[in-house]
């Protein structure tokens, strides 16, 4: 069967007054619907909405929010040249409209079409859904460009100015996602300009609602909770954020929603990772309920379980394999995915040569016991002399080379990709970030695969995540985790023999990746040509799944054929 984001009642629906009846109170109450949608599956969002509404109407809810692009999903990118799928959206979207109880409002993103014949064809809009009234839409002003964004390739702007309106007794300002990120932050660029929020006529307003779909990165909840701080202060009154959970491709969304009150203190939170759905009592909202600290790590790999689990079962495969070297990127890869999908969905396979220690293998077979997992051992050795030897001769080469090293990558690959076509079975690629910026990773050899969960964590964050695998107990044998990395292509090959140590290496790659600074460091100056001379295995990696503020993948379009250097 296909793994679904299914979570059980009582994590799902908590109330944010504790041990409060709302159903016999009068007060103004607004339910937070945190959930984890499909892109395009219409008929499936439209029912985790009405399940939502129903359980809040019941609650006794006046408002429901739910995240941007509720209804289609985030982002659909090029699905929007196709007309008809914004057409059977917003077919959804009415179906909803006539199957909301009495007395309950709705604000939910959906994909909205633009009147006009100028401009792009559509916007990214909220709208206010009540049974028996015609919709009443709010269009998002500011479209980010930057990074995996890029909604101005379809969609027009909206204007904040015009997102004020009056429910229930109640002035409510809309905001879609980017609206509230104009605010002056230390070390981030407003690319915007001006700050919209503070062109808009200052008038009396109840309540401000943010519909978001912003990705997770380690620390980014901090930044949110500035950005509605300072909006909620601007208009001196409360504020809900509601944000998507879930994965997409190769972005991941961590749900972590709250509201604010009108000074910008957090009096609620909903849970990081999974679909939740909590009350903001608009009146009264002395009884504070937040999330405890979680350390980054924790997150980190609540991150990476999350979005193996959604790129699978939103694409509708049941089963994952990977290479096991006995190394410490392939036994992350190996935890996570047995976290996400379950050690019944995960098999592992050993591909040893010569140049392979007994040990590696020792070592994979024993993780594999301890995930229960299988780990079936297929000897290349055959296979590799017969194409060396091939090669050899008609290439006319006499010693070992990288030729030889990267043919053994290269046949794991075509065994590996054997078994998902044999098995119907998704290969992961165990690559980490570090050996991506390096090129230290085999194109079509251990880059193949049709997803690398660790693409984007540098080499420290490997074993900061082993260790918290192996917190409670063993599960990674320890020797992986201290015995010197290997590829395992020659003989003694160690990494260090070929690259800087990790912890510089590491820390090249976040600067120069991730914050986009010059090169200064010795190492630096090394990595910055190794960087330009690779993009081209970025550009045939598998989909990396976004856990940092800049990745490779989706985020990073930069040029193969250029000759730019820095002075």
């Amino acid at each position: 069967m296909v793994i679904t984001m299914d979570f059980p009642e009582e994590s799902r629906y908590n109330l944010a007054t504790m041990g409060t009846d709302h159903k016999n109170k009068k007060s103004f109450l607004v339910g937070i619907s945190q959930i984890n949608t499909t892109l395009g599956n219409f008929i499936l969002n439209r029912q985790r909405i009405l399940s939502d509404v129903q359980r809040a109407s019941r609650d006794g809810c006046k408002l429901v929010v739910f995240p941007e692009t509720t209804l289609f999903g985030y982002h659909p990118f090029d699905m929007l040249e196709r007309p008809a799928l914004v057409e059977a959206q917003l077919a959804e979207m009415f179906y909803i409209q006539k199957s909301l109880p009495a007395g309950i409002g709705v604000i939910l993103g959906v994909i909205a079409k633009n009147p006009k014949k100028s401009g792009r064809p559509y916007f990214n809009s909220a709208v206010l859904l009540e049974k028996g009234k015609k919709p009443k839409y709010f269009h998002k002003q500011l479209l980010p460009t930057g990074d995996v964004f890029d909604e101005a390739r379809f969609i027009e702007r909206g204007s904040i100015k015009n997102n004020f309106v009056r429910f229930q007794g109640k002035t409510i300002l809309v905001t879609i996602c980017e609206d509230i990120w104009a605010w002056p932050m230390k070390n981030r660029r407003n690319q915007y300009g001006e700050n919209p929020l503070l062109s808009v006529a200052k008038k009396k307003v109840d309540l401000v609602v943010n519909l978001s779909a912003s990705p997770f990165y380690p620390g980014k909840k901090k930044v949110r909770h500035q950005l509605v701080s300072n909006t909620a202060k601007l208009f001196k009154a409360p504020m809900v954020y509601c944000n998507l959970v879930g994965g997409q491709d190769e972005i991941i969304y961590d749900g972590a929603s709250f509201a604010c009150d009108d000074k910008g203190r957090e009096v609620l939170a909903c849970s990081y990772f999974q679909e939740d759905f909590k009350i903001f009592e608009l009146e009264n909202h002395r009884n504070v309920e937040k999330n405890k600290p979680v350390p980054n790590i924790v997150l980190l790999k609540q991150a990476l379980v999350l979005g193996i689990r959604d790129y699978c079962g939103k694409t509708g495969i049941e089963n994952v394999h990977l290479g096991l070297s006995g190394g410490v990127d392939s036994a992350l890869v190996a935890c996570l995915a047995v976290e996400a999908l379950g050690a019944e969905h995960v098999k592992a396979f050993a591909l040893p040569t010569t140049y392979n220690s007994p040990e590696s293998l020792e070592l994979a077979q024993e993780l594999a016991k301890n995930l229960g997992i299988s780990v079936q051992n297929i000897s290349i050795q055959n296979i590799f002399e017969t194409m060396k030897s091939l090669v050899d001769q008609e290439l006319d080469i006499h010693r070992f080379s990288l030729v030889h090293e990267n043919l053994q990558a290269r046949i794991r690959g075509c065994i590996l990709m054997a078994v998902a076509n044999h098995e119907n079975s998704l290969l992961l690629s165990t690559s980490n970030k570090s050996e991506y910026a390096t090129g230290y990773a085999t194109l079509y050899g251990d880059m193949c695969g049709g997803l690398a969960p660790i693409g984007d964590l540098l080499k420290r964050q490997v074993y900061e995540l082993c260790d918290l695998y192996n917190s409670d107990r063993e599960l990674i044998p320890s020797l992986i985790m201290t015995r010197d990395p290997s590829a395992e292509l020659r003989p003694h090959q160690k990494d260090k023999d070929s690259l800087p140590s990790y912890v510089d290496l590491d820390q090249a790659v976040e600067n120069l990746v991730e914050n986009c600074s010059p090169a200064k460091t010795k190492t630096e100056k090394w990595l910055n040509p190794l960087l330009l001379r690779t993009e081209f295995k970025r550009w045939q990696a598998p989909p990396i799944l976004k856990v940092s503020r800049h990745g490779f993948g989706r985020g990073r379009r930069y040029p193969i054929a250029q000759q730019a250097r820095e002075i």
